[in-house]
C-alpha cells in the first residue's frame, strides 16, 4: 500500500491510464485481426474496406505511444504487403 498522497494518486493515475492504453492496443488488435481474416479468406476487395480503419488505428496507438513508431509502420507495411499478395 502507497505511504504518501502522491504514491496514492499515482497509483490511480496509472491504473486509469492501464485502461487507456488497454483499450487502445485492442483497438489496433482487432483491426489487423479484421484485416488479415479477410486476408486468410481471399477476399480482397474486403480487405482493401478494412485497411483505412487498420492503419488508423495503428496510427493513434503511435500517437499515443502505445505503439513505438517503428513498429507501427511495420504493421502497416507488412498489411499492405499482405494485400498486394492475394
Amino acid at each position: 500500500m502507497a505511504n504518501t498522497k502522491s504514491a496514492q494518486k499515482a497509483i490511480r493515475s496509472s491504473a486509469r491510464k492501464t485502461l487507456i492504453n488497454l483499450k487502445i492496443r485492442r483497438a489496433y488488435k482487432a483491426a489487423r485481426k479484421a484485416v488479415l481474416d479477410a486476408v486468410s479468406n481471399k477476399d480482397k476487395k474486403s480487405a482493401e474496406t478494412l485497411i483505412p480503419k487498420a492503419y488508423k488505428e495503428i496510427d493513434k496507438a503511435a500517437k499515443k505511444n502505445v505503439l513505438h513508431k517503428n513498429t507501427a509502420a511495420r504493421y502497416k507495411s507488412n498489411l499492405s504487403s499482405i494485400i498486394k499478395s492475394i
